[in-house]
Parts: C-alpha cells; structure tokens; sequence
C-alpha cells in the first residue's frame, strides 16, 4: 500500500472539485437560532489522483471552500486499469460498506450518489460499485477512499508474487 498513498506530482489547476453534501446545523441562542453549514468536498484530476474534504462556516461559499483546501491536503494516487479498477475489492468505514467491480469498456459508472463523485473525480470511467450499509455521505466517501486504497495494480501484484505480469492475469 505504500505505493498508491501520495501522488507524485499534481497541478492544482488541473483539480476538479464536487461537492457532495452540504449541511445545515443550527445552534440555539438567547436570539434564537444560529445556522452554519458544513460541505463535504471531493477532488481528483481525472487521472488517478482523489480527496475528500470537510469544511465546516458560517457561510455556504466559505464552508465549500474550506473542504476544498482539506481536499487539497488529503489527495491519494489509485490504481487503474484501461479506465476501470484493477479488481474487485470491498471498503468499510464505520457502518459504511462498499463493493466495487472493475467493468467493461463503455459499461459506465454504476454508483450512486457519493460513491460516484469519488470514482469520477477519480477518472475512473467503466465500474460497478453497490453501497450497503450506511447512506451517510461521509461514511460512503471514507469507504470508498478504503476500497480505492486497498487495489493493488498488476505490476506490483506481480512484483510482490516474482512473477511475470502476464502470470497474474492468466491466474
């Protein structure tokens, strides 16, 4: 796993971000209540590279942008395979689960809701993935980053065996 924790190099501008979930929280005052907003955040270039953030204000704009820099923080290089993932591979996180398949070409991103905007920030183009468990966005997206983290590429399948690359498809 120490291969796929920190990308190399990345070009901030090439970064997307989108945002998953905003939510509202309100305190109670002598005035009455008082609203701030916390946003989760993902970003990835579309070449492997992917993070989450969480940002907590006052303001929508600024919470957006807060998760965002803590996205920035959190980036981490996955493996992939002709635009889908190297193999099948389960993430847990709290009551979160997640199963994500690698699929054919054309076949598309199969996830819902979170799990989607990690795999397509990702770059990842043709997957299955089901959620089980808990909907909680940051439950699904800490899962889904424990998935991503937990591939293996062939090369390095095939390094740790002492096999040739060719071995590790053909079983």
């Amino acid at each position: 796993m120490s291969t796929n924790t920190r990308p190399s190099k990345v070009n901030e501008s090439d970064l997307k971000e989108r945002v998953v979930a905003i939510n509202r929280v309100a305190k109670v005052v002598k005035g009455g209540r008082r609203f701030s907003f916390s946003a989760i955040v993902v970003v990835g270039d579309g070449n492997g590279v992917v993070g989450y953030g969480l940002g907590k204000a006052n303001e929508v704009t600024d919470a957006i942008a807060k998760g965002i820099d803590d996205a920035k923080k959190n980036l981490i290089q996955i493996p992939m395979l002709k635009h889908t993932v190297p193999h099948e591979m389960e993430g847990k996180f709290s009551g979160g689960f997640v199963l994500i398949k690698p699929a054919a070409p054309g076949t598309g991103v199969l996830a819902g809701g979170p799990m989607r905007a990690v795999l397509e920030s990702a770059g990842i183009k043709d997957v299955l993935a089901k959620s089980k468990g808990s909907s909680n966005p940051h439950n699904v997206i800490k899962a889904t980053i424990d998935a991503l983290l937990k591939m293996r590429a062939p090369h390095q399948v095939a390094f740790q065996r002492s096999v040739k690359l060719e071995k590790v498809f053909n079983g």
